[in-house]
């Protein structure tokens, strides 16, 4: 074989002559298959920067709207039903017991307020079909009057109830303790209630008395404090007597406290008709 057909490996070649790339065109790439180094006029962008300009501004879809739309109308009812199952924790730490005897108050409560309704339904009926409606009206405002006159304390009372009696020997009973008794009576259904010798009414207020004692009214009473009560007893003793209610509270004030039954207690202490200063009745 001549020289002249050798094989092409063994002729020497020559590479082309290089040729400079123009300004502003990109570099050949790398072998790892990257791009050469960036035009020297544009700056170079961070790996944070470019992470935010992936980021921002967002490309949000259609169905990315309607899952955030769902979680949050389920982050909204798993909120709601936190906030009432934290409404009713108190109830769920009580005691079968202390339950039942709440369910009672309430049936009690209720059934106090339809007879009420009842009794208002009948006096309607009876001023509706009377043959002398004057009569008839005459005899229910005298009623009326003396059911409020109770109310006001204008005029005594008695009926069944309790006397609760508190021995503060310390002195350390004070005016709000008295009222949340007070409060307490009021809520379990009590409808006259005397502080020793003092009416308690719709305005009646406490304060504590320099020295010792408790005001009432700006009468000054002292241990042991007498509560003369009229109501269903069935319903004002356990009242008193749930647990961390008024007697609890008082006895870890070290005061000796007393609930007793009674189908009579006399409430006859008075105080005088006050006659409001700018109120007037809408029928003058």
């Amino acid at each position: 074989m001549s020289a002249d057909e050798s094989p092409d490996y063994n002729r020497r070649r020559e590479l082309p002559a290089e040729v400079p790339s123009a300004p502003g065109t990109p570099g050949p790439e790398t072998p790892t298959g990257h791009a050469g180094p960036e035009p020297e006029g544009k700056p170079q962008l961070t790996g944070r920067q470019r992470l935010a300009k992936g980021l921002w501004p967002p490309r949000v879809t259609r169905p990315q709207l309607i899952v955030a739309l769902l979680l949050f109308v389920l982050g909204l009812g798993l909120a709601i039903q936190v906030r009432s199952n934290s409404d009713s924790s108190a109830l769920r730490g009580a005691r079968q017991e202390d339950l039942v005897r709440i369910l009672d108050e309430l049936d009690d409560r209720t059934e106090r307020l339809e007879q009420e309704k009842r009794r208002l339904e009948d006096q309607r009926t009876g001023l509706e079909n009377s043959s002398d409606q004057a009569e008839e009206a005459r005899k229910q405002t005298v009623e009326r009057e003396r059911q409020l006159g109770i109310l006001a304390g204008t005029v005594a009372a008695q009926g069944p109830g309790i006397t609760l009696t508190i021995e503060d020997r310390k002195g350390a009973i004070e005016a709000d303790m008295l009222l949340d008794a007070i409060q307490e009576l009021r809520a379990a259904g009590a409808e006259a209630i005397q502080i020793n010798d003092v009416r308690v009414v719709a305005d009646t207020y406490l304060s504590d008395a320099e020295g010792g004692g408790v005001r009432v009214d700006g009468r000054k009473v002292g241990e042991p404090y007498l509560f003369k009560v009229i109501g269903k007893p069935q319903d004002l003793e356990p009242a008193l007597n749930i647990p961390g209610g008024v007697v609890q509270t008082l006895e870890k004030e070290q005061a000796t406290v007393t609930v007793e039954r009674s189908e009579k207690i006399v409430v006859d202490a008075l105080r005088p008709a006050k006659r409001p200063d700018y109120a007037r009745s809408s029928s003058q």
